[in-house]
């Protein structure tokens, strides 16, 4: 699943509860529970010449979608202000919903292969519900109208 989707979810979790001892642990598993959503993900990396590469279209737009999640994260946070107790929690909530993903950079961009990292990637891989374009994306708009809703209310 994008990045937003889990920041949104995580984000609402801290608001509705306001508890971190429920929060917190919710929001890292609340990524787990996503991936099992259908969704579409771009292919980070292309095969060339046997070589495996970051592709540069899908980093541009994995780019854009850490960008939205940032940015959308931070204005429900700091709308919490002057609660500032509140807007860590948010915050905090936010980045652990992107946490499981965030551990997979390294092997990707710094080519760190300890065999730890290999086992969580084998992890992640074997934990999603991977569809086509349109109804993968259609799931995570879903996914973004439900939480803002369910944290206006």
């Amino acid at each position: 699943m994008l990045e937003t989707p889990h920041v949104i979810v995580g984000a609402a979790i801290a608001v509705r509860s306001g508890n971190p001892y429920l929060a917190i642990p919710l929001s890292f598993l609340s990524h787990f529970v996503l991936d099992e959503v259908p969704h579409w993900n771009p292919h980070l990396t292309t095969k060339e010449g046997g070589v495996k590469k970051v592709d540069p279209n899908s980093l541009k737009l994995i780019t854009l979608d850490s960008t939205i999640a940032l940015i959308s994260g931070s204005v429900i946070a700091f709308s919490a202000l002057p609660d500032f107790n509140r807007v860590l929690l948010i915050l905090i909530c936010c980045f652990l919903s992107v946490l499981p993903d965030v551990m997979e950079a390294p092997y990707i961009f710094l080519n760190y292969k300890k065999e730890w990292i290999r086992k969580w990637l084998f992890f992640q891989k074997n934990h999603q519900f991977n569809t086509n374009i349109v109804w993968g994306l259609t799931t995570q708009v879903l996914t973004i109208i439900a939480a803002v809703w369910w944290m206006v209310q």
